[in-house]
C-alpha cells in the first residue's frame, strides 16, 4: 500500500464512533473521550441511536446521518454488525474502518471465519481500508488520536505496530516512563485487511519515523514480502522485533488470541537477524531498544569508560560489560594528571570505572567532572553514569549528591557529542515507601530524566546488551553503504 494512501488513513481529519456512549464502563466511552481528551483535531460524529448528544458532542442515530463525509469510523459494537458499518462507512466516502470487537476467527468457530472473510469481501469491494478486527487500532498523538487512557500528548520518532492490543497499551506506558515518545502505534489484531507488511512499509517511508518497533504473533499475508520489506527498512532505520509464539506452548495461545499461526523461534531469529533487523524475546527488552536507538547517537567501538558506581558495583559493572563484549580501558594517566592539577587529593586513586565513594567533600574529583572527561578523550567510545548506588548517607547528603551528580550528567550530555547513556535502577516499592525521601528523591530524578531526553536503563546488564546492538546495526550498515 502507497505511503500516501496509508498516511491518508492514520492522519484522519474526521472520525465517527459507531457505539459512542456516556456510559463510562462502555468502549464507544472510551474512544470518545481520548478523541476528546487528546484534542482530535478534526471533526468527532459520535453514532448512538438513543442520544442526542454523547460527552457534551452532538451525536447521530445512523452513520449514514452524519453530514458530509467521515475518513475514519471507528465500530466499536458486535463484530457481527461490521458488514452493515462498513457498507454505510462507504457511502460517507470513509478511507478505513477500525472494527475493535473480538470474537471473529480468533475463536475457531467456522462461522466466525466465514463472519471474516465475509468482511474482508465486502471491504475490497468497496475500497475501504480494514484495522482489525480484535485491535485497539490507532494512536497517533499529532492528530490527537488514541486508544489508552495517560499516553504522552506529545509525539516521537519511535514507530510501533503492534498486533496485541495489550501489549501495545503497555508499550505506550512503560515506554513513557523511560522518555519513549512514538510518532504513531498501530493495534492491528487478526490483520484481516492491513497487517504487518502494510505497516512496516508505511513507517519505512514515514519521516516523522526514526526507529520502527513490532511485536508480531503471527505473519500474515506473504512472509517472503514481509523479509523483503524488512530488508529495505533496516537498511534506512533500525527495526526491533519481538515475536510471540516462539515456542509450542507459545505458538498454541497465539491461535486463540489474533488467529495466527505462529512459526520456530530459532528460524525467526536468524531470518530477522539475516535481514539486518533486531529479535528480542519480550517486551522490556523491545522498550531498552527502543530508548537505546531513539536516544542514543551512533555508537560504533567497544571502549565504554564508566562512573558513578561504588567498590563493589563497580566490580559487577565491569564483568558484565565485558560480558556484553566490550573493553573497560584503563583511565589514562592524562586524566589523572588533569585532576592532580585542579589540586584533587585523591587524583592517584581514580580509575576506570571511577568509585564514588572515594569522592571527598569539597575536591574537584566529582563524577560529572570524571565524565566530562572521559567523554573527551579518545580512549572511550562511549560513557555510562551510573545512579543506582544507595550509600549510608543521611538525607540532606543523599538528596543534594544525588541531584548534584544527575543534573551533572544531564549537562554533560549536552556539552559533549560523544554518547552519554545512565543506568539508574529499576526496582518497585510498595505504598509505605512512597513516603520516603530516598525513594521520593529518586521518582523526582526519573521524572527529571525523562524531562531532559536522557537515555538511562534498569541495570548494566540491559545497558550494555542494548549498546551492543546499536554497535553492530551501525557497523553493519556502514560496511553495506562502502
Amino acid at each position: 500500500m502507497a505511503y500516501a494512501s496509508l498516511d491518508s488513513i492514520l492522519n484522519p481529519k474526521s472520525v465517527a464512533v459507531v457505539g459512542a456512549s456516556d456510559n463510562p464502563m462502555g468502549f464507544g466511552y472510551n474512544f470518545m473521550t481520548h478523541l476528546k481528551s487528546y484534542g482530535f483535531k478534526g471533526d468527532i460524529y459520535p453514532i448512538n441511536p438513543k442520544s442526542d448528544e454523547v460527552l457534551g458532542i452532538k451525536a447521530y442515530k445512523d452513520l449514514e446521518d452524519v453530514p458530509g463525509d467521515v475518513d475514519y469510523v471507528i465500530h466499536a459494537i458486535g463484530v457481527h454488525l461490521a458488514p452493515m458499518i462498513i457498507q454505510k462507512a462507504s457511502k460517507k466516502n470513509a478511507k478505513c474502518v477500525h472494527v475493535f470487537a473480538g470474537r471473529g476467527a480468533e475463536t475457531g468457530r467456522p462461522e466466525a471465519k466465514q463472519l471474516e472473510a465475509d468482511i474482508l469481501k465486502l471491504g475490497k469491494e468497496l475500497e475501504i481500508r480494514l484495522i482489525g478486527p480484535n485491535c485497539l487500532g490507532l494512536y497517533n498523538p499529532t492528530c490527537g488520536l488514541s486508544f489508552g487512557y495517560d499516553f504522552p500528548l506529545d509525539a516521537g520518532p519511535v514507530g510501533a505496530l503492534i498486533q496485541s492490543g495489550g501489549n501495545s497499551t503497555d508499550l505506550v506506558h512503560i515506554g513513557a516512563l523511560r522518555g519513549v515518545r512514538f510518532s504513531k502505534v498501530v493495534s492491528y489484531g487478526n490483520a484481516l485487511d492491513m497487517n504487518q507488511n502494510d505497516f512496516l512499509r508505511y513507517f519505512t517511508d514515514d519521516p516523522d519515523t526514526k526507529v520502527i518497533v513490532g511485536f508480531i504473533e503471527g505473519l500474515r499475508g506473504d512472509s517472503r514480502e514481509f523479509m523483503d520489506l524488512l530488508r529495505k527498512a533496516t537498511a534506512k532505520k533500525p527495526v526491533i522485533l519481538c515475536k510471540g509464539g516462539r515456542t509450542d506452548a507459545g505458538a498454541r495461545l497465539t491461535v486463540s488470541h489474533t488467529a495466527s499461526l505462529a512459526g520456530s523461534g530459532k528460524i525467526w531469529e536468524t531470518a530477522v537477524r539475516q535481514a539486518g533487523a533486531i529479535p528480542v524475546r519480550d517486551l522490556d527488552e523491545l522498550i531498552n531498544m527502543a530508548v537505546a536507538f531513539s536516544m542514543i547517537p551512533p555508537i560504533k567501538g567497544n571502549r565504554v569508560g564508566i562512573a558513578g558506581c561504588g567498590g563493589g558495583r563497580s566490580v559487577i559493572s565491569v564483568d558484565e560489560w565485558a560480558d556484553n563484549g566490550f573493553e573497560v580501558p584503563a583511565l589514562p594517566e592524562s586524566i589523572r594528571q588533569e585532576f592532580k592539577t585542579r589540586g584533587s587529593q585523591i587524583w592517584d586513586w581514580i580509575g576506570n570505572p571511577a568509585d564514588v565513594s572515594i569522592v571527598a567533600p569539597n575536591d574537584p574529583f566529582t563524577m560529572p567532572a570524571i565524565v566530562d572527561l572521559m567523554l573527551k578523550h579518545e580512549d572511550f567510545d562511549f560513557v555510562s553514569a551510573d545512579a543506582q548506588e544507595d550509600p549510608p548517607f543521611s538525607e540532606t547528603h543523599f538528596i543534594a549528591s544525588v541531584k548534584e551528580n544527575i543534573e551533572g550528567y544531564v549537562q554533560n550530555r549536552k556539552e559533549n557529542e560523544k554518547p552519554l547513556l545512565m543506568v539508574f535502577d529499576e526496582r518497585s516499592v510498595g505504598i509505605t515507601e512512597h513516603d520516603s525521601w530516598n525513594y521520593r528523591t529518586r521518582a523526582e530524578m526519573r521524572t527529571y530524566l525523562v524531562k531532559e531526553k536522557m537515555p538511562f536503563f534498569p541495570s548494566v546488564d540491559e545497558a550494555a546488551r542494548a549498546v551492543n546492538e546499536i554497535s553492530k546495526y551501525y557497523n553493519r550498515k556502514e560496511e553495506m553503504e562502502s
